[in-house]
């Protein structure tokens, strides 16, 4: 169990970190524009689907999982 709880704090930690960057406006002019993100618009309908952007959010997320285990 102490090994669960270790991974909750981590996860807690990194959630509030995300949470603070996110509510400071960091990564506002350039997440969710990365080339490679798909936008496209057609009379009044719109579709965008960040696809690198999810790529490298997921990278940089399990870069820190992994550290997190060592």
């Amino acid at each position: 169990m102490p090994e669960l709880g270790k991974v909750l704090v981590a996860l807690g930690l990194l959630i509030a970190v995300v949470g603070l960057v996110l509510w400071t406006g960091f990564g506002r002019g350039w997440l969710g524009q990365l080339p490679g993100d798909i936008r496209l618009s057609r009379g009044n309908a719109h579709f965008f689907f960040p696809l690198t952007t999810c790529l490298a959010l997921s990278a940089v997320a399990s870069l820190l999982l992994w550290w997190f285990r060592k």
